[in-house]
């Protein structure tokens, strides 16, 4: 069984090899001209994929096409050229294009995984017995795409991560003049609401000991959005140790996210050539 499926593999690795510079299959400098190629870029990024899927470790997805020692250093070289950033950037510009990214209302939340290697967005967990844990706060659309997210240690509040996390709307180009930013209790303060109104922003936010469902409001996508990320096992389980790696991977699966949304809402509407026979 493939991690993903293939119309939805061949499409990012399009997109993503368009991305990549040329690369000669042997070094040109090597004297004989006879050393061991180079091993192919998509070989690497299918690695990458089930990386993300699964969780494992890198010794463990290795085999005799590729070394982990390899793909620790594409994976590297990629994040230096800014490749996954740019193809979630991509993905998310077609998808506000095609269908159409739904700004005017936008939910942001919180959401703690564990980080049993440390790290330097890791820190103690409320809620695993003080064991090391991550903390995203994520931001999406009111469909559930994801815009943008800040990573801190699981012994962050809320609160305070919700500046730098709507500050990725800076990157999102002309905003409607009228947004609402749909929060749970835990933004319930003063301070919140400051902080909304200085950007001109709504807020619609849970009240502290009043129990409502999540479907009263719009929260729910984020929620949906958190779900999906925790299906991905590098993520909801993340042993990287460093933040660049852990963007790159969370960039990856909001790419999949992304490019699996459009399919699947604009397979009714659209043709292309490598359309699923059946609807995502």
């Amino acid at each position: 069984m493939p991690v993903l499926p293939s119309w939805l593999t061949e499409s990012l690795w399009g997109q993503f090899a368009a991305l990549l510079p040329e690369r000669p299959v042997y070094h040109p400098d090597h004297p004989l001209g006879c050393h061991r190629p180079r091993i192919s870029d998509r070989i690497v990024f299918d690695k990458l994929l089930q990386l993300l899927r699964f969780g494992c470790s890198y010794e463990a997805i290795a085999d005799t096409t590729c070394s982990a020692t390899t793909i620790r250093s594409r994976r590297d070289e990629w994040i230096r050229l800014g490749v996954f950033a740019r193809l979630r950037r991509i993905a998310l510009e077609s998808y506000d294009r095609i269908v159409g990214l739904v700004l005017d209302r936008i939910a942001v939340d919180g959401a703690i995984t564990k980080a049993p290697g440390g790290g330097e967005v890791a820190g103690r967990s409320p809620v695993d017995r003080g064991k090391q844990g991550l903390k995203r706060s994520c931001m999406t659309d009111g469909y559930g795409i994801p815009l943008g997210r800040v990573l801190a240690g699981a012994n962050r509040h809320d609160s305070p991560l919700l500046a730098p996390t709507l500050d990725r709307l800076d990157h999102l180009g002309p905003l409607p003049d009228s947004m609402t930013v749909h929060l749970d209790a835990g933004y319930d303060s003063d301070t919140t609401r400051d902080l909304l109104s200085a950007r001109g922003l709504h807020g619609r936010i849970a009240h502290r000991g009043k129990k409502a469902p999540i479907q009263a409001s719009q929260r729910w996508h984020v929620e949906r959005t958190h779900a999906w990320q925790n299906a991905f096992y590098r993520i909801a389980r993340c042993y990287e140790r460093h933040a660049t790696v852990i963007d790159a991977f969370f960039d990856l699966a909001d790419t999949i996210f992304t490019v699996r949304s459009l399919m699947r809402r604009a397979w009714t509407t659209h043709g292309w050539d490598e359309r699923p026979n059946r609807r995502p």
